[in-house]
């Protein structure tokens, strides 16, 4: 429904102003028909107006969708799309403003990272640029004369190389936000399209849950989807209604000024949009009204309105179906439009493309990682990732992988004898409940480390035992509607420092409802994922540490002779090493002394950022695997390093040697006799939604494990 920015209609009654709207519209109030009975609910065609892409003065492929998916507006000079129904008085103007405050690229940087500014006017959350921080963008490019879409992500500092180091207290501003498009220099910018001023948007899958949809500047854009449903009516029984899609709004609705100034004598005016609804009336005459806008034209009343919306002005704004259904059929009454008019969905016209789209030589690499980063397995919760690692086992490792007491997956070759071991671990960082309110707010106890800033305000994932995922197609990325209930991690109101103390979650349900959806103390929580590829090399997912070293486990499996092994070789798939090496620890339990050397194979946490210090794990993205000679809870002798070094240059696989924070899982057999030799990719933006590695790493990570396999213990 229509918030009214007051506390109450009838003390809006009592206002002159408003009781002369009401006279004007009331003769024109029809009954609300019935709600269509098909699968298109508002809140469905909603996601498509969330997701137009449109910072003030960029509203062209905004304005174009509009007008592709109906008929009867005009764009006139400014962009602004108007039609116009019926004739005579009185002479009605409903509006809203397509576009909102983003970012626009305002530096491009030597080494290929863009910085942003603010783009449009206006009050914004408190938190706003906290929220896009190590979340997923795209920049609104050019190719020639072509619209091309860039991802990218919000850099973010890495989780491990800040333990026990000062860190900002202060919530993010623009001033901290910097975007990797995959890029390594201002060349490489250039080629991708990227130019000076180009928007910059949050990535937001169509989100829709329970009886909600949730999305930036939800209410705003559910105001234009109503008006222009509206539109698509009969003429007004009596005098003429103009409906305006304006351009600038964030401008002091510039674009709606410029219309208004040509129509003449208006009688009444309505304007949807939430920041102009928070300061009241807009009563007729250039003293009395808050916009200064009116003041060159000639408006008899006037009245600012917003929809009803939760988390008003944050990244998951959201909205019940009820109020929307509310909405439109007010608008449609205000427009002296007969019935409640049915939702009009807009194509969507890019989506981040699928990893497979990009076919080349690291494909292969990027295929299989795909398919394990966009898997949900929570640390503790690993049984959809070690079902995801059979399926992509060869047939006879298949056959033979068995699954201990503890939840690991163990695959053994060769003879029983001068074993060694390979290590990596299917669990991620998340959350498990720890309560549930009356209401059906979710409270969550962490499970790993990492920023809780980066979830909240944003989508959440909430998972059953039952849960059924169907495979990975083009974009289902493992959140299929019959999937985990999905929900959002509720945003503060406003604050001075920038981790939450508590988070908390709701998907629309109360408690009752959500425990006979099979949820309850202990189930896990995660947040909607997709993998993309950056740029021709780059890959970004939540969860590549360490889907990363299962993946390099599985393609060096192609590249191992089991005729030709004179030593036992074990492939290891662990559980829970985010919570505590607990899978390892009874692996090292299980395995005892029979193993002399374990490679730990997990990510190297690198400095490779313009928000890191380059004192130490300075290792660079695409030059190769990384020896992680000394971190947290190991170290490696340097004769280890020199034997892997002198491997590694016998078969051209590139190699780095260096330091960085984090344990790993083959500290725990060290307990036992074994030399942990761990090894790694280098990574940026650790624990964060957008990890970032180089494929070409991940192709030397298979290559050097099948070589240390087949070498054993010499």
């Amino acid at each position: 429904m229509i918030a009214l920015p007051k506390p109450s209609i009838a003390r809006w009654i009592a206002d002159s102003a408003f009781v002369r709207l009401v006279a004007l519209t009331a003769v024109l109030a029809v009954p609300r028909a019935a709600h269509a009975q098909d699968t298109l609910t508002y809140a469905r065609a909603l996601t498509t107006w969330i997701a137009l892409p449109a910072t003030p003065g960029y509203e062209d492929e905004a304005t174009s969708r509009i007008n592709s998916a109906t008929r009867g507006f005009t764009r006139d000079a400014q962009g602004n799309l108007v039609r116009r129904l019926g004739s005579g008085t009185p002479r009605r103007v409903l509006a809203c403003g397509i576009d909102e405050v983003g970012y626009a690229v305002s530096e491009i940087t030597d080494d290929g990272y863009l910085r942003v500014h603010a783009a449009g006017n206006g009050r914004q959350h408190a938190l706003w640029d906290q929220f896009h921080e190590g979340q997923r963008v795209y920049i609104v490019g050019h190719a020639g004369d072509a619209t091309r879409f860039i991802p990218g992500v919000f850099a973010v500092r890495s989780t491990h190389l800040w333990r026990r180091r000062p860190t900002d207290e202060a919530p993010a501003t623009a001033d901290s936000l910097w975007v990797d498009i995959g890029a390594h220099s201002q060349a490489d910018v250039a080629r991708l399209g990227v130019r000076l001023l180009d928007p910059v948007h949050r990535e937001w899958p169509a989100w829709t849950f329970a009886n909600e949809v949730s999305g930036p500047a939800a209410g705003n854009r559910a105001s234009c989807a109503a008006i222009v449903a509206a539109s698509q009516g009969t003429a007004p029984q009596s005098g003429e209604t103009i409906f305006v899609v304006s351009v600038q709004s964030r401008f002091n609705f510039a674009g709606l000024s410029a219309v208004l100034a040509r129509l003449g004598p208006v009688d009444s005016l309505i304007v949807l949009d939430d920041a102009l609804a928070r300061t009241g009336t807009m009563l007729a005459g250039p003293r009395a009204s808050p916009w200064s806008a009116l003041s060159r034209v000639q408006v008899t009343t006037s009245l600012a309105a917003a929809p009803r919306t939760r988390w008003t002005g944050t990244l998951v704004e959201t909205i019940s179906e009820s109020d929307l259904r509310d909405l439109f059929a007010t608008v449609a009454r205000l427009a002296g439009v007969a019935g409640t008019p049915a939702p009009i969905p807009l194509a969507r016209h890019w989506a981040p493309p699928p990893t497979s789209v990009l076919r080349d030589t690291l494909s292969r690499y990027a295929d299989l990682l795909s398919r394990l980063t966009d898997v949900y397995s929570v640390s503790g919760h690993e049984a959809p990732m070690r079902d995801a690692v059979k399926e992509a086992l060869p047939a006879w490792a298949r056959d033979s992988v068995v699954t201990d007491s503890a939840g690991n997956l163990v695959l053994a070759m060769g003879p029983d004898q001068d074993t060694i071991a390979f290590v990596a671990h299917m669990d991620e960082i998340g959350f498990e409940v720890s309560r549930i309110a009356h209401d059906g707010t979710v409270s969550l106890r962490t499970r790993g480390g990492f920023y809780n800033s980066l979830w909240e305000g944003q989508t959440a994932l909430l998972h059953r035992n039952d849960d059924h995922i169907p495979s990975r197609d083009a974009r289902s990325c493992g959140a299929a509607r019959e999937g985990p209930l999905r929900g959002v991690f509720v945003p503060r109101d406003s604050a001075t420092r920038k981790q939450p103390t508590q988070l908390t979650a709701w998907f629309g349900l109360d408690s009752a409802a959500l425990v006979a959806a099979g949820v309850g103390v202990g189930s896990s929580v995660t947040s909607y994922k997709c993998s993309a590829r950056l740029a021709t090399t780059r890959f970004t997912a939540r969860s590549i540490d360490d889907r990363t070293g299962s993946t390099a486990l599985i393609l060096a499996l192609e590249s191992i002779d089991r005729a030709k092994l004179d030593h036992r070789v074990i492939f290891a798939w662990s559980v829970r090493e985010e919570t505590g090496l607990e899978g390892a620890k009874a692996l090292a339990d299980r395995l005892g002394p029979n193993v002399s050397r374990v490679y730990a194979i997990d990510t190297f946490v690198s400095s490779d950022s313009p928000l890191e210090s380059p004192r130490f794990a300075n290792a660079k993205l695409g030059d190769g695997v990384v020896s992680r000679a000394l971190d947290n809870s190991s170290v490696t002798p340097a004769d280890e390093v020199d034997r892997l070094t002198k491997l590694a240059r016998a078969a051209r696989i590139p190699l780095q040697v260096g330091t960085t924070n984090g344990g790993n899982d083959g500290s725990e057999l060290t307990r036992y006799g074994a030399t942990d030799v761990a090894i790694g990719w280098p990574s940026r933006y650790s624990h964060s939604p957008v990890e970032l590695l180089d494929l070409r790493d991940v192709r030397s990570l298979s290559r050097i494990i099948a070589a240390l396999a087949m070498s054993g213990a010499r």
